[in-house]
């Protein structure tokens, strides 16, 4: 009996030693397994190579309409609906019956008004679905909150701590849809996305298994779709990673991993991989007024060329379709009072100020959110271009098109940013390079009462005169509100999808086709943008062995403009160098080079230096100081581009001065002329940041050439001294 009981026993301690053992390993396999990582992956077509005859062969990609062409096209939909108006007046007449569509096709199903992410995400999709859809922008595409976002693309895990504490299933559905299209905005643009660990410091030793629940509850919500798993840092680890972290009190740190993006390029990316797809996409066009038709039904609208404007011409014209979607974010309220004067406004503006400092703030791979700042707000501390991000603030604001960033707000984010830095990091207010201001459009349902609170994700509404908006949201879920909307217009407008038999080669690579059939549903998570299909991590190794460009350009020219990055290096001027061969930087601080400024004007529709300086390249935005000595040479190549006179020059330096001045320029250098700036005095101006540096502390020890005076000569013995007379 006793030797059965002990053989039980061990029976049992085996089995449950075994059942530990297949948890163990399951666990580990779960946090240790291989993950697909966007980005890391060969490009989908193979860079460029040369033939047997020794000849270069680049890749062809397919040319993008112009904007004239555009803008032609634009007018042709009015042109068409007169023409069907008239056949219908002439059909009444003879008493025949009259199709309810044009033959020729020229009138749009649907004109999009707002270029940002969430408009050009919606001409995509219609696009691919077979719609005829039109899209325009008073300013340029991004020019609005799209291109000063967080430059994050996450679930948001302060949402999520929202949701749990709260109860909040809202919060929850919120998070866990952003997580899923977080993936999908990475599969699609991996050259201009990627995957950003982001660290949590932990002052007490309980805040370590509150945070890594937090954590890996976020991996839990990702799924399938999450790259790598959160972890727990010990305090000499952190510090190893994060050395400037304030070490008093510092017990560790939890790291998770959520997506970093560049955002004025993505929306660029987006609006032009419609346009390829067959979309009118015109920026600097301004709806004046919706057009309706008899029934009081929207069927357009009448819009006005601000280039034309600009160039001293006048250049109106009316846009005939079958629905209008509004996507203006916070100008969402303006758009629908064109409709209907008397609507009620659903948009609470919310301001967030973002800083930029040096890259020396942070290490270059690794974020740091702070969770619990002084006043219970969220503050990121994120590397970027190069240089480092910190923000935001959440105040209410009034709605601008361009808001300055205000002096209260920066000083309370540098005041944060002190407060987790080692002390002996000065963190001064001349160290900002730009600061700048988004308007997040925070919608309230206008179904509902006031005081059930704002709406945190998006909302599409109808208008009684078919004006669908779509408002709220956030970067990362662009393409599912773009989904959701042109679903909305199907149902609400008499429109119908249809295959797309012969989709574009974005490419540019003969024989290579998308795993993927347009059959009239929704494909955008799987259609990738504009130089994603040739991006590789190594292709900017190709780009220098042929183009003599240097590494640091090569690196970002890649990184921004994927497999178009052949392009803009053919665009670059020969520099008559040794080295390197090709690429002029139009900044010597930062790796933008004036074949960037030629690609935007010929392949991506930029129309003022703001353009450029802003959202082609984001020189403004790291560097409002370098954005201004830039300047001058961005206006003259853009001028032999498009042919600008005298008086359109001097107007495109008035507008870039104005629109620095939004970005952090200090304001006694928005009088600068262009003859001071060529002159250098720009950074001779006296302001805080002259006086920051040693620029006029003598060496410790003086060189025989730095002395005016002969060896040995001593000039206060000197008896030609004026003091000896």
């Amino acid at each position: 009996m006793a030797a059965r009981r002990t053989g039980s026993r061990l029976i049992k301690a085996l089995g449950y030693a075994s059942a530990a053992g297949v948890v163990g390993a399951g666990t580990l396999y779960i946090v240790y397994r291989p993950h697909d990582v966007p980005g890391l992956d060969a490009a989908s077509v193979p860079p460029p190579t040369y033939n047997e005859g020794g000849f270069f062969k680049s890749p062809n990609f397919p040319r993008e309409k112009t904007r004239a062409e555009h803008i032609a096209d634009l007018k042709a939909s009015a042109g068409s609906a007169f023409k069907q108006a008239g056949s219908k007046i002439a059909g009444a007449l003879k008493g025949d019956q009259v199709q309810t569509e044009t033959s020729d096709g020229e009138e749009y199903d649907l004109l999009v008004i707002g270029g940002g992410a969430t408009g050009t995400g919606i001409a995509l999709d219609a696009a691919t679905r077979g719609l005829k859809v039109a899209c325009v922008d008073r300013d340029d595409f991004a020019a609005g909150t799209s291109s000063k976002s967080t430059k994050l693309v996450h679930g948001g895990v302060r949402y999520l701590e929202k949701a749990v504490w709260e109860l909040d299933l809202n919060q929850y559905n919120l998070v866990k849809e952003a997580l899923r299209e977080r993936r999908y905005f990475l599969d699609t643009a991996p050259h201009l996305s990627s995957w950003l660990p982001i660290m949590i410091p932990i002052q007490k030793w309980w805040q370590a298994p509150y945070f890594w629940a937090g954590t890996k509850f976020y991996d839990f919500l990702a799924g399938s779709e999450n790259i790598e798993s959160s972890y727990f840092m010990t305090r000499s680890k952190a510090l190893d990673v994060f050395p400037m972290l304030k070490k008093d009190g510092l017990f560790g740190a939890l790291v998770y991993y959520d997506g970093a993006h560049n955002d004025s390029r993505m929306n660029t990316s987006i609006a032009m991989t419609a346009a390829l797809y067959g979309a009118t996409m015109v920026n600097h066009v301004e709806v004046t007024s919706l057009e309706k038709d008899a029934n009081g039904r929207l069927c357009g609208a009448r819009v006005k060329d601000n280039i034309a404007a600009a160039d001293g011409g006048k250049d109106e014209f009316t846009i005939k379709a079958k629905g209008v979607i509004n996507a203006t974010g916070p100008f969402t309220d303006g758009v629908r009072k064109l409709d209907d004067p008397s609507v009620q406004e659903i948009v609470a503006p919310s301001s967030g100020v973002h800083v930029i400092l040096p890259g020396y703030y942070s290490p270059s791979n690794m974020g740091l959110l702070d969770p619990h700042t002084s006043d219970g707000r969220v503050i990121f501390f994120l590397p970027w271009q190069g240089n480092t991000i910190a923000g935001t603030t959440d105040a209410p604001c009034p709605i601008l098109q361009n808001p300055v960033a205000g002096e209260q707000e920066i000083e309370w984010i540098l005041s944060e940013v002190r407060n987790y830095l080692q002390p002996e990091i000065n963190v001064r207010r001349g160290d900002v390079l730009a600061a700048w201001s988004g308007i997040r459009p925070l919608v309230r349902d206008p179904d509902k009462a006031k005081s059930e609170g704002l709406v945190r994700n998006h909302l599409v509404t109808t208008s009684p005169s078919g004006l669908i908006t779509i408002s709220g949201g956030k970067w990362t879920t662009y393409r599912q509100m773009a989904e959701e909307a042109v679903d909305e217009a199907l149902k609400e407008f008499p429109i119908h999808t249809r295959p797309v038999p012969n989709p574009p080669l974005v490419s540019g690579v003969e024989g290579y086709h998308e795993d993927m059939v347009l059959d009239g549903t929704c494909k955008t998570h799987a259609v990738r943008l504009v130089g994603a299909h040739g991006y590789s991590k190594t292709l900017f190794i190709n780009l220098i062995q042929h183009y003599g460009i240097e590494t640091e350009v090569a690196k970002h020219l890649t990184t921004s403009y994927g497999d178009r990055a052949w392009k803009v290096a053919a665009l670059c001027e020969p520099t008559e160098q040794r080295y390197p061969v090709r690429g002029k930087r139009i900044s010597a601080l930062y790796p933008y080079v004036d074949g960037e400024v030629r690609y935007a004007v010929r392949h991506e529709y930029a129309q003022s230096a703001v353009d450029v300086l802003a959202r082609r390249t984001r020189l403004a935005f790291l560097n409002a100081q370098a954005a201004l000595e830039a300047l001058p040479q961005v206006i003259d190549l853009m001028s032999e581009e498009l042919k600008w006179n005298q008086g359109r020059r001097e107007k495109e330096w008035r507008d870039a001065l104005r629109f620095l001045g939004s970005m952090g320029l200090p304001k006694g250098k928005l009088e600068l002329s262009r003859a001071d700036v060529e002159a250098g005095k720009v950074g001779k101006y006296v302001d805080e940041e002259y006086g920051m540096y040693a620029r006029h502390d003598k060496p410790d020890e003086t060189l025989e050439s730095d002395s005016k005076f002969a060896p040995g000569r001593n000039p206060v013995m000197d008896p030609d001294s004026p003091a000896n007379a």
